[in-house]
């Protein structure tokens, strides 16, 4: 028998005993009113948000990789993270996300995937987890078994490993270097972790993601100037971005861009130095890929 009554996440909402009553203004009301208690409860853990994201950022100076592990809606917030940091970031595999059961369960469940950690071991060697790797393992409910499981294999093999979860003094917390622990309250739907505690999630993982990015030198100002111009829009701001940091007009902006294929950050170096794109590349190198450090 799986005990899950103690967990603040599969708790009764008093506010919405009688749910199926209301009108659906007053639903939407109540809603509102519950998710406003998700920034509170991030707030109260950035300190060991903080301490993740410096482990993050020094694994991935170091050529290691991020990877979010976990199953069902957990498993699924990880994945869109990660996939979102290559157009925005131009990431390769630096970031990655991974569900119980392959790719397919993030559109249709596996059965029973959540509950195997040796699920985990295996999707994690596939991988080729290394020693190099940070793993963060996502579960609302802290006790996830397949989260567990990849906690355990990552330490086995001395990676890193971080956790997240929407229960204080979880399970999941005991097997990770650095915990991460919030408690927005009972669900307005009790149970549906997909709600407050996947707000939460989500929440942290922009955090990590994007402090990440950005202690990594994939952003200037508050410009993303790594992002990878994949379409007409993209293409655009790329022009937008090289205008906003270099006061240069639009016409100087795309033809710089032209002749270094895109990449924002070597146009801005070409603008603001006055120098070609192999020059800017070279300057971009030397100063480890941060524009700012590149122009002084």
């Amino acid at each position: 028998m799986v005990k899950i009554d103690h967990l603040q996440t599969e708790s009764r909402n008093t506010k919405t005993m009688e749910l199926d009553l209301l009108s659906i203004k007053e639903m939407l009301t109540i809603m509102n009113e519950e998710d406003s208690k998700v920034i509170t409860a991030v707030h109260e853990a950035l300190e060991d948000i903080e301490r993740l994201v410096q482990v993050v950022i020094k694994v991935l100076n170091q050529g290691g990789r991020c990877i979010f592990s976990g199953a069902g809606t957990s498993g699924r917030l990880g994945i869109l993270d990660a996939v979102e940091c290559v157009p925005t970031f131009s990431t390769t595999d630096e970031i990655i996300g991974i569900i119980a059961g392959g790719q397919g369960a993030f559109i249709k469940a596996v059965e029973g995937a959540e509950d195997s950690p040796e699920l985990a071991r295996k999707e994690l060697q596939e991988l080729a987890l290394s020693s190099k790797d940070i793993l963060i393992a996502i579960a609302a409910s802290g006790r996830t078994p397949y989260a567990i499981g990849a906690l355990d294999y990552a330490k086995e093999i001395g990676a890193h490993t971080g956790s997240i979860a929407c229960n204080k003094n979880s399970e999941l917390a005991k097997h990770a270097e650095i915990a991460i622990e919030v408690d927005a309250g009972a669900e307005v739907l009790t149970g549906s972790t997909r709600l407050k505690a996947g707000t939460c999630q989500k929440l942290i993982l922009n955090m990590i993601t994007t402090t990440s990015m950005i202690g990594i030198g994939k952003v200037y100002g508050n410009l993303m100037v790594d992002m990878k111009a994949t379409n007409k829009k993209l293409v655009e701001r790329s022009k937008r971005i090289v205008m906003q940091a270099t006061g240069c007009s639009y016409e100087v902006a795309e033809d710089s861009l032209i002749k270094c294929d895109y990449h924002s950050k070597t146009a801005i170096v070409m603008i603001l130095l006055n120098v070609d794109a192999t020059s800017a590349n070279d300057k971009l190198a030397q100063a480890n890929g941060f524009v700012r450090k590149a122009i002084q």
